[in-house]
């Protein structure tokens, strides 16, 4: 194969890749921007904010994760997750006494007249549900993070390839007409053709 024409088709095939490269970047930060804003906007509206740090309420060392947001309102995923395992998962265990939600509705159904436990069962279901819907934000948020470094990596490439194009289009100016890829097999080749 002619070395010209591999230059060409590796330059055209650099640009290309650079062209769907870009394209995937922008892609990826519309869906990074879409995923955060959504995030942040429902987070926003439920008006959570952590305890201040010299509260009561996050003394305990199992409530450390929460003093980094202490004070502050509830508006990123990191955040969510952070309010749901650390703060609202360790009070459904005081309150379940270690004791999930499936596991306290049984005793409940075996209990119909114990209200005390129906009112606990329906505390943990409360908070379980309020727990996960956090959690859900926090897996939403993450994608959307995945997504600006996918971004990120996406651009990266695209300015190689452009590079990469860029010097095989001065590459290509260079090489002879009459040259070759690999100079000895087209030597081979054509010596057992005749």
């Amino acid at each position: 194969m002619r070395r010209r024409t591999f230059d060409a088709v590796a330059t055209i095939a650099g640009l290309a890749l650079a062209v769907v490269l870009a394209v995937g970047g922008g892609l990826l930060i519309w869906g990074h921007t879409v995923v955060s804003t959504d995030v942040h906007n429902q987070l926003a509206a439920q008006k959570i904010v952590f305890p201040p740090a010299n509260s009561p309420e996050i003394k305990a060392p199992e409530f450390a994760a929460m003093h980094q947001y202490a004070g502050q309102m509830m508006t990123n995923g990191a955040q969510a997750e952070v309010y749901a395992d650390h703060f609202i998962a360790n009070h459904l265990k005081e309150i379940g006494g270690g004791k999930t939600y499936a596991q306290l509705s049984a005793e409940s159904l075996a209990q119909p007249n114990n209200t005390a436990l129906a009112q606990q069962v329906q505390t943990v279901f409360r908070g379980e549900t309020l727990r996960g819907l956090l959690l859900n934000a926090y897996g939403w948020w993450q994608m959307g993070q995945i997504m600006l470094i996918s971004a990120i990596v996406a651009f990266c490439a695209a300015g190689l390839f452009l590079i990469l194009s860029g010097l095989g289009f001065w590459h290509l100016r260079r090489a002879a007409p009459e040259a070759e890829v690999l100079p000895k097999l087209a030597t081979r080749v054509h010596t057992n053709a005749v």
